[in-house]
């Protein structure tokens, strides 16, 4: 292992994430559901009446072939979900054994 994948997403998505997931190989990780946040072409989800929805935050360390296509799972979900925000960042990953 040595890339931590971080996703950032809209909550009403997480099936879509998770099964991008399994098909880019990543079976192992760490998922924070019901997050606050905004993003610049995502909008802003705060949980409330203002600004209601989640976000999810996955983690994920894996190699970075899984990483890579993990990346083309979120390109391909953002051209077919259009607004529903989904972020992928990628880590370099230092583990204590």
């Amino acid at each position: 292992m040595n890339k931590m994948l971080m996703l950032v997403y809209n909550e009403a998505i997480d099936a879509e994430v998770m099964e991008m997931l399994e098909k880019s190989g990543i079976r192992n990780f760490t998922k924070t559901r019901g997050v606050f946040g905004r993003g610049s072409s995502s909008g802003t989800h705060l949980g409330n009446d203002i600004w209601p929805g989640l976000n999810n935050l996955l983690f994920a360390a894996c190699e970075e072939k899984e990483a890579k296509s993990a990346f083309e799972g979120v390109k391909e979900l953002r051209k077919t979900l259009g607004k529903e925000g989904v972020k992928a960042f990628l880590l370099p990953l230092e583990a204590l054994t």
